[in-house]
């Protein structure tokens, strides 16, 4: 017989933080396209589209990475990332998206970010 070393527990957690930067990841691309396609092309909408992620992906990197640079604690994180998910829910409202969508990305990453933060600590 073999044997796994990882528990459910880690396993859970393992899965809890995967989809937790697959709803990161959905936020940034969204909130980037959003600065791209919402201004007029070429000077603002390319200096927008990528002023837009160079910010979206620095807070990401500084606070919610799972090695983040700057060490905060669980509430300023908890604020990092719904300032996150609220700017990619407010990205695709504007974008026309059927309002289903955003708002079933900004409930579940909340969540997912919730469990996965207290499962982390």
């Amino acid at each position: 017989m073999t044997s796994t070393s990882e528990t459910p527990a880690a396993r859970t957690t393992v899965i809890l933080q995967l989809v937790r930067s697959i709803a990161h990841l959905i936020a940034v691309i969204s909130v980037a396209v959003w600065g791209f396609v919402s201004w007029p092309l070429p000077f603002p909408g390319v200096l927008t589209g990528l002023g837009l992620l160079v910010v979206s992906v620095l807070l990401w990197a500084l606070f919610l990475s799972p090695r983040p640079v700057l060490r905060v604690d669980r509430f300023a994180q908890a604020l990092f990332e719904l300032l996150l998910l609220a700017a990619a829910v407010a990205a695709l409202l504007a974008l026309g998206v059927f309002w289903l969508w955003p708002v079933l990305l900004g409930v579940g990453g909340a969540v997912v970010g919730l469990l996965a933060s207290n499962r982390a600590r």
